[in-house]
This record gives C-alpha cells, sequence and structure tokens, in this order.
C-alpha cells in the first residue's frame, strides 16, 4: 500500500506545471540539495520510479549502462510521416485512445501503458503487432529503453504520434488522475489534455 501511495504522489507531482512565479522548495533525491521547478529528472529502473535530481547527479548517470539510474532525455521527437492503421491500433489491445509504448529493461520486453483515473494501467502488448508497427516505422528502433516511449494520442481530429520522455508521459497519467471528475471525467480534464498536447507540439524536435 506504501508503494502505491508513493507512485501516486509521484504522478501528481509530475501532473504540476513549473512556473516562473513559484519558489523552488524541491530538493536533489540523491544529494538533497535545493533544485529549481525545471530539473533533471532520473529513471530507477527496477522501480520505474521517477527521481528528481540536480544538474550535477543527473549528470553522474548519462550514457550509463547498466546501472540502477537511468537519465531521461528531454527531447520530445516528432515522427514524420507515421504509419498505424485502425486495424493495427485495434491489434495493440489498448481499450483507449490515449496510450505509450516503450521497452522495460527488467521484463526484457515492450508494455504498454494507458492512463486511467487511477493511474498508470498496464495492457497486455501483442509482440507481433509491435514487431510489424516498428517494420513500418524504423525510427521506433531508435527508443531509448526505459526511459524514451511512444506517445499515442487519437483522440478526436488533432492525433500525435511522437517519441517522448517516459517523465513526459507519466506527466499525462498524473494530470488525468488529478484532474478526472465522475464517470466521464469532467470538461476539466479533457481541457488539460488538450492544453498538455498542444504544448507538447511546441516542444517537438524534428527527426
Amino acid at each position: 500500500m506504501a508503494r502505491k501511495r508513493n507512485s501516486f504522489a509521484t504522478l501528481q507531482k509530475l501532473a504540476q506545471q513549473p512556473s516562473p512565479k513559484k519558489t523552488a522548495v524541491e530538493t536533489c533525491e540523491l544529494c538533497r540539495v535545493t533544485i529549481t521547478p525545471w530539473h533533471r529528472h532520473l529513471l530507477e529502473v527496477a522501480k520505474r520510479q521517477i527521481v528528481c535530481a540536480c544538474e550535477a547527479c543527473a549528470l553522474r548517470f548519462q550514457d550509463v549502462v547498466g546501472g540502477s539510474y537511468k537519465l531521461i532525455p528531454r527531447d520530445v521527437r516528432t515522427l514524420p510521416d507515421f504509419r498505424l492503421s485502425d486495424a493495427q491500433w485495434d491489434g495493440l489491445a489498448v481499450p483507449i485512445s490515449l496510450a505509450f509504448f516503450f521497452y522495460s529493461t527488467p521484463a526484457a520486453r515492450m508494455v504498454a501503458m494507458y492512463p486511467s483515473p487511477a493511474g498508470a494501467t498496464e495492457s497486455l502488448l501483442p509482440l507481433d503487432t509491435w514487431e510489424m508497427l516498428v517494420a513500418e516505422n524504423h525510427l521506433l528502433a531508435q527508443m531509448e529503453p526505459d526511459v524514451e516511449a511512444l506517445l499515442v494520442n487519437r483522440v478526436g481530429t488533432k492525433q500525435l504520434y511522437c517519441l517522448a520522455p517516459i517523465d513526459t508521459c507519466y506527466r499525462l497519467v498524473g494530470l488525468i488522475r488529478l484532474h478526472w471528475r465522475g464517470l466521464s471525467g469532467g470538461d476539466r480534464v479533457w481541457q488539460e489534455i488538450e492544453q498538455f498536447f498542444d504544448d507538447l507540439r511546441g516542444k517537438m524536435r524534428t527527426q
């Protein structure tokens, strides 16, 4: 139960957008030095836990292979001419039109997650369907294991496909958990989701 509470607290923290007017009160979770709202994040790989880090601690894990922590990248990379048919999407067995996909080193497999009012929920990912998707979209083979994901938004007409840092994906999860109300979520959560993806489009780097 404690681990669940910690996970939900992390999601809630990631859902908060940094504000220039906000006083920096957070500290690095490795050395306890005060950090700014725009600090770096690490992934504690075994626990799939986001860790806040100062620049000095974060850079210690840059290009490290096989360690307990991995530095999460900052860039959101576009996927021009991304190919995903409705039939292929159905084959990925994700029950909603928002999801992210990443390779988990501890699990030694691809993982599909989708946001829900309860947090991040894992969906069983048919391996053959994913391999077919990679064959048609070669940039997917460049994803960094554990810390980078294919983020998919097929809600409405503003569909989006990109390679996103894993903390960005979990920030979306936290945002939905924070603002969801009732059975349908309420107007506020859908406004927040639309704003999240509008902001993301402004940060994208072309491959």
